[in-house]
């Protein structure tokens, strides 16, 4: 039963393996912006080693989910901006394709992120990160199934996102910082109708 409820949740464990990663994003998103097909692209960070990786396993694993992440934004201009803006730009349209890409990473931006910067309370917690998978494990059964460990590593990702992307100062830090979006990201997100996320980057209309 446990099975058929991972295979059917939404939300994925994966986030314990798959961190930020802006340096292979940001690689992977030059040569999809110089062109290349998703299998090119596949082939030459794998063969050619591009991430460093010690193992062709991890290093081919860690390059899907970073072709996955990009086409889920499904927006070349914003692939485009990943390879060749500012490194803090760039860091922020990572965060966008990682949400669009990973309904756990949307869900926190949006229901315990968004929600401080809404009513200007701009302490985080880990009462809060506690009470998101609290509520997670409530209402999704792929969820309830994961270990304390799983949940324990994820809500790690999670603090290591928001130190990545400036709106903590470091992994201990229980004060958020005023974020501010782009301009690159506020109108490709406009432009593709997505403004639901808006409010993830501090941004109310």
């Amino acid at each position: 039963m446990k099975n058929t409820a991972n295979a059917n949740s939404p939300y994925k464990a994966s986030l314990t393996r798959e961190q930020f990663c802006f340096y292979e994003m940001r690689t992977t998103a030059k040569l999809m912006a110089g062109g290349l097909s998703n299998e090119e692209v596949m082939s030459r960070i794998v063969h050619e080693n591009l991430f460093q990786y010690p193992t062709e396993k991890s290093v081919r694993s860690i390059a899907q989910m970073c072709v996955s992440r990009l086409n889920s934004m499904n927006d070349d201009s914003l692939i485009k901006a990943i390879a060749e803006q500012p490194v803090d730009v760039s860091k922020q349209i990572c965060l966008y394709a990682m949400m669009k890409d990973s309904r756990l990473v949307w869900d926190f931006m949006l229901t315990v992120v968004a929600e401080k910067y809404r009513i200007q309370n701009m302490t985080l917690t880990k009462m809060d990160l506690n009470v998101f998978f609290m509520r997670l494990q409530e209402q999704d059964n792929g969820v309830a199934a994961w270990s304390e460990s799983t949940i324990t590593k994820i809500k790690q990702v999670l603090t290591r996102i928001l130190v990545e992307n400036e709106y903590l100062d470091n992994n201990r830090s229980e004060t958020l910082n005023p974020v501010l979006i782009s301009t690159t990201l506020l109108n490709a997100i406009n432009a593709d109708g997505d403004k639901s996320a808006l409010p993830a980057f501090n941004y109310f209309e």
